[in-house]
């Protein structure tokens, strides 16, 4: 029987107590352990890791975007039913402590974020269009967009499985140093494809704050985002929007980049007055049902192609 906390726990110190009491997590009767991931492209990183040990399902579903996720009853089933959970981190699934919470029993939660050091929030507070502050005081969560960082989310799910399911310890670090090796390799095609674009336009806007840890791994420069936010659910005054414009022009970006789920409403009208293009068929948070971001490396493969013809 799975045992149920009853105590309500910040997320770290939630993880830390199951990480040290729980020891292998609980599995079924058939010994198949369930693995559930918060997100499409992180269940596809960690099924990478797991092989056919064991199928890795998202709690989200595809197109859903994690900012702004509403959870639904069926959640707390899901997470219920899991022996080992995979977060990000960071606050960037801020809406799963209730979950966790209500799904009560006991499971192995990995944050594949762990050992990482995030690019800190902005000292002031952001407001959302619901009036409450940005929900990612704890910094940049989108350390995913360098593939290079993704390394560490694979070495912490090993890890995770590998406590998990001790017997499947060898199937886990081969298809671990197999996924890195795809990794490297993803890392070396994106330089390649960058190189290809002046250095002198290697500008981005973007709608929110999505795009740091890729623009400081490959050479970018970040101009101005749209929302001043890690968060794609944030709001803009017109004085921020004024000088998003303004730093288009004066920088000369040729485009502003936002992923499929965003809004394009303020992208359109900044678009009007600086006479930019609108790439907004990027993924940041979501894979895609086939193509073009079937997989994570799908997804990076496709952005960076995007990317790279918007400004060359």
């Amino acid at each position: 029987m799975k045992k149920t906390f009853n105590t309500i726990f910040g997320l770290s110190a939630l993880t830390l107590l199951l990480l040290t009491s729980c020891g292998s997590a609980p599995q079924s009767d058939s010994n198949t352990l369930t693995v559930l991931a918060s997100t499409s492209f992180l269940a596809d990183i960690a099924q990478n890791v797991a092989g056919g040990r064991a199928e890795v399902k998202s709690l989200l579903p595809l197109g859903a975007d994690p900012h702004s996720y509403q959870a639904a009853p069926s959640d707390v089933a899901k997470i219920a039913e899991s022996d080992v959970l995979i977060l990000n981190g960071i606050e960037y699934e801020h809406f799963i402590e209730p979950l966790i919470e209500n799904a009560g029993g006991e499971r192995l939660i990995v944050i594949a974020t762990n050992g990482l050091n995030p690019h800190p929030a902005e000292e002031h507070a952001e407001e959302t269009e619901s009036g409450e502050g940005d929900v990612h005081e704890a910094g940049d969560p989108h350390l995913w967009l360098n593939p290079n960082l993704v390394v560490t989310y694979v070495e912490n799910i090993r890890d995770g499985l590998t406590k998990a399911d001790p017997e499947g310890a060898d199937v886990y670090r081969v298809n671990a140093e197999a996924y890195i090796e795809e990794l490297k390799s993803l890392d070396a095609w994106i330089v390649e494809q960058v190189n290809a674009i002046p250095k002198e336009r290697r500008l981005l806007v973007t709608n929110h704050e999505a795009l740091g840890y890729f623009a400081e791994r490959y050479g970018f420069e970040v101009v101005d985002t749209i929302l001043p936010s890690f968060s794609s659910e944030a709001g803009a005054s017109a004085q921020e929007i004024a000088a998003v414009v303004e730093s288009i022009k004066s920088s000369g970006a040729p485009a502003i980049f936002l992923s499929e789920v965003e809004n394009e409403k303020l992208a359109n009208q900044i678009a009007d007055e600086t006479g930019v293009k609108v790439v907004s068929d990027l993924y940041f948070e979501t894979l895609t049902n086939g193509a073009p971001a079937a997989t994570y490396i799908d997804m990076m493969k496709h952005n960076v192609s995007r990317i790279v013809d918007a400004l060359k």
